[in-house]
């Protein structure tokens, strides 16, 4: 029961304040309540989908793989050079004339001493028929001469002048002839022309650029071969050739020469390789090189996408029964572009991860996605 006094008098404030904080309080309490009980079913959903992630585990990792199997492998050494001919020449004036005619355009293939260009030459003729004619004079006095000596009519002096006249003769005829051979510029080789240089009008001075001449048949990639990888070269082995932008066309060539020397400078030998001429190698060419230094017939083959480096080692990840990997130390023997050949720690059927390595750790579950030579 309330009693009066608590209600207070009419129009006094006291009263409805007291009710109000009187139940304010039990629905405060009831809110806690409620907020308490949903708090704690929350936390217990929340704790109970934790412990199903840590039951889980890390997500597999999605990898590709490869199994490994027995096969061939050749020990390859690469180099990149550029396809050059060996006999390649630039044609050049020996005479001050103008050029009359062109005797040979680009791709014309000429043989050793054809005439490629004529250049003026009637002064040269000119002075060739001089040339002449002063040797001939000049020899019928020294025969007239040597018939008087003979019946003792001249001395031995004037017979010794009309002969030094005759030898300065001689060469004055053969000066004249070389003049006049210099008006026709032949070709110093056999070769194909690659480039001319000069047009019919041109006046051409000595030593004047006019062709260039390559002989195809003289074609040779030169390498430069590592001090240490020397005892595996030799002449007569076979090099394979390849340009890297068709390397469906293969070509061989042949270790025609190994420099004496090694470079103080680089630790490298200069290889010669012969190449025979084929459609399609040009000199200028870029190629790869390959030499062929030694051959496994029957070799454990790792793809190289398999190899992971780890400092001065190489590893693999290999792919266990139960989904999960281990790294496998492993050392190279032999090498091709690629494959490598493997000794001890890994068996034909085994499979190794090709594709997916970064992160993996040894006992990380993986997913595979994909096997190497196997249609999608």
């Amino acid at each position: 029961m309330l009693r009066g006094s608590q209600i207070g008098p009419r129009g006094s404030t006291s009263g409805r304040d007291a009710v109000r904080i009187n139940l304010a309080g039990p629905i405060l309490l009831a809110a806690a309540l409620v907020a308490a009980g949903c708090g704690g079913k929350g936390n217990a959903d929340n704790g109970e989908a934790a412990g199903k992630d840590e039951e889980k585990g890390p997500a597999p990792v999605p990898v590709e793989v490869a199994t490994l199997e027995r096969g061939p492998i050749e020990q390859l050494l690469r180099f990149s050079t550029h396809l050059e001919a060996e006999r390649a020449v630039e044609v050049r004036s020996e005479a001050a004339r103008k050029v009359v005619e062109l005797l040979a355009e680009e791709g014309h293939r000429v043989p050793r001493g054809q005439p490629l260009v004529r250049l003026e030459d009637e002064q040269q003729k000119v002075a060739l028929t001089r040339a002449r004619g002063r040797e001939e004079q000049a020899r019928r006095e020294y025969e007239r001469k040597d018939n008087l000596f003979a019946q003792k009519m001249v001395s031995e002096q004037e017979l010794t002048q009309a002969r030094y006249e005759l030898e300065q003769a001689e060469l004055a005829l053969a000066d004249a002839r070389r003049e006049l051979s210099y008006t026709i510029v032949r070709a110093p080789i056999a070769g194909t022309v690659t480039a001319r240089h000069v047009r019919v009008g041109d006046t051409v001075a000595v030593g004047q650029h006019l062709f260039d001449l390559v002989d195809f048949d003289t074609l040779v990639a030169l390498i430069y071969v590592p001090e240490k990888d020397l005892p595996a070269v030799g002449v007569g082995q076979e090099a394979r050739l390849a340009p890297p932008a068709a390397p469906e066309q293969r070509f061989s060539g042949t270790i025609d020469r190994v420099a004496p020397v090694v470079d103080p400078k680089s630790g490298t030998v200069k290889v010669t390789v012969a190449v025979p001429f084929e459609s399609g190698l040009r000199p200028g060419m870029f190629l790869e090189v390959e030499l062929v230094t030694a051959v496994d017939p029957d070799a454990l083959l790792v793809p190289k996408r398999a190899l992971v480096p780890d400092g001065t080692q190489l590893a693999v990840w290999r792919l266990g029964a139960d989904g999960t990997v281990e790294r496998i130390w492993i050392e190279p023997l032999l090498e091709d572009r690629e494959k490598v050949a493997v000794g001890a720690g890994l068996a034909p059927g085994d499979r190794v991860v090709v594709a997916g390595q970064a992160g993996l750790k040894p006992g990380a579950k993986v997913e595979l996605v994909g096997i190497a030579g196997e249609p999608g």
